[in-house]
């Protein structure tokens, strides 16, 4: 089984290598945005929720992203194993995660963070050529990825479950290193 927590920063190529990974290690790719599109899409309770607040251009809250993370971790196909990419994204939802990580009777592996120089990533981030992504707006996200998850890197880097990989590697050298990462 494998069970990975994936960190990085924005342009990172966290999800691309979730999802390789994960598709490699046929388990499913967590992804707190896809849980909130599948639950919206699907009319769940908690999807429905979620739609009212982000119809209104609001963050959906800690806890309504706790509960399906929950729901999604309970389903059947994660419980042979799961990438997490994009959650947590502070120690108070690491804390929650570690909770219902035991409720569940499962563990995580380890958790990756992918690690790029800042200049890469701001280069990566203007070719993608969206809107909101100017330099002035990359690098303030970064300034508050980085203000958020500077505790989270500490919580698990003292439960020794923190590995470095260079993201500024070739794709393919990048996807070979994690692979390896999820081997038994």
């Amino acid at each position: 089984m494998t069970r990975l927590i994936f960190l990085g920063p924005p342009g990172a190529g966290k999800g691309t290598q979730a999802k390789i990974l994960a598709e490699s290690c046929e388990i499913p790719h967590i992804s707190t945005g896809d849980i909130l599109r599948e639950a919206t899409d699907q009319g769940t309770p908690l999807g429905q929720k979620a739609q009212g607040y982000m119809a209104r251009g609001e963050l959906v809250p800690d806890d309504l992203i706790l509960d399906l993370i929950r729901e999604r971790l309970s389903q059947p196909d994660a419980q042979k194993g799961w990438v997490l990419d994009g959650f947590p994204r502070n120690v108070t939802q690491a804390e929650f995660l570690d909770r219902l990580l035991q409720k569940l009777n499962q563990g995580c592996d380890r958790v990756v963070n992918l690690d790029v120089p800042d200049e890469e990533l701001v280069t990566r981030m203007l070719k993608r050529g969206r809107q909101d992504d100017n330099e002035t707006t990359i690098r303030r996200r970064l300034e508050v990825y980085r203000s958020q998850t500077a505790p989270l890197i500490d919580f698990y880097g003292e439960r020794n479950s923190l590995v470095y990989v260079d993201g500024n590697l070739p794709l393919e050298e990048v996807t070979s290193s994690l692979k390896q990462l999820a081997q038994p």
